[in-house]
């Protein structure tokens, strides 16, 4: 039974990324584009096992230039549990970009909280220098100088929009399902998982090599260290193309059809975290804990080292924070299939 699950799952990848449509109701389209632009591929139902269970000791081979404090405070990944997503939904292809969000503001009068409480954002600065922080932060910040308009560094309107709260995301969201007439939400942490993997096991879309991001995705490597030396062991000795953000879509999709889900931003997701959420996760449709005081962000950034852009990595912040290395990816909700 679960090899006939698995392989249901694989026809289905194949169905998505040739073109045809969910089954049930071949009206359904496989891919849909809303009245802002953002493409949202249709995912099926499935099962996958979600989290990691790899030891300090395994991990240490593939990361030996990491603290192994930094390889034994990752308990929130386990344990490994299989989560069972019931319901098809339309994952956005892309982050939303700058050009999108520019959209939105104008269009709703929304104030994004980096402008409304006056305090504003972080960003990067040449001449600023981390060790002159009590926090060590590698960006400046917060400054009213910064927001969703200014990361410190150049973005078009095809780049994936920073600086945004989970506030800010849940905004964007409300106001598409009014206009639009259809439930768009963030993706739960399941679902997130769930995308990244598209049926994989490894750490990575294909690998459990740290230098297989290269070619997949925007993370810390030889371009972005040339910025931050004092971070260059933990660099991948490689290039991505990048130094910051890469215009959405400039590294090939997963199975799924989905890009960037590791790199470029941080993607905010609707749970609050629980380092013990998983030992009592249901098997279907996980919701995340009932409270909670941060949200659970997923994929790792431009900035990010090799260790946590890991399909498993679970990282989290206050609704209010706004960053210049987090984003935002929404889920539009499927309508039921036809009988």
């Amino acid at each position: 039974m679960r090899l006939l699950r698995s392989l249901t799952a694989l026809s289905l990848c194949a169905c998505l990324l040739g073109g045809c449509a969910a089954p049930g109701d071949p009206s359904r389209p496989r891919v849909t584009t809303n009245s802002l632009g953002m493409e949202f591929v249709l995912l099926p139902a499935g099962d996958f096992l979600m989290g990691s269970d790899e030891g300090p000791e395994r991990l240490a081979h593939d990361y030996p230039r990491y603290e192994r404090r930094r390889l034994t405070a990752l308990g929130d990944e386990a344990p490994v549990h299989r989560v069972r997503i019931t319901q098809p939904f339309f994952m956005g292809r892309h982050e939303v970009t700058v050009g999108q969000f520019r959209q939105f503001v104008k269009a709703s009068g929304y104030t994004p909280e980096s402008m409304a409480d006056g305090t504003g954002g972080y960003g990067y600065n040449a001449a600023y220098d981390p060790a002159t922080t009590q926090r060590g932060d590698a960006f400046e910040g917060r400054d009213p100088k910064y927001s969703w308009q200014n990361p410190g560094f150049a973005q078009s309107d095809r780049h994936p929009v920073a600086n945004v709260t989970w506030n800010d995301a849940v905004a964007l969201a409300a106001w598409l399902s009014q206009r639009e007439n259809a439930v768009y939400r963030l993706p739960t942490e399941a679902e997130w998982e769930y995308a990244c993997r598209a049926g994989a096991r490894t750490r990575y879309p294909g690998s459990d090599a740290p230098e297989s991001l290269l070619g997949i995705a925007n993370t810390f490597d030889a371009d972005a260290a040339t910025f931050w030396p004092r971070w260059q062991a933990l660099a991948l000795a490689g290039h991505d193309g990048h130094a910051f953000t890469a215009p959405v879509g400039s590294y090939p999709a997963n199975a799924f059809g989905l890009h960037d889900m590791l790199g470029n931003l941080w993607e905010w997701t609707a749970d609050w975290h629980s380092d013990t959420y998983y030992a009592q996760s249901p098997l279907d449709d996980p919701q995340g804990p009932q409270n909670g005081e941060v949200r659970v962000r997923r994929g790792g950034s431009w900035h990010t080292w090799s260790l946590y852009a890991r399909c498993s990595f679970r990282n989290w912040n206050s609704p209010q924070t706004r960053y210049t290395l987090v984003g935002i990816r929404l889920v539009r909700e499927a309508p039921p299939a036809r009988p």
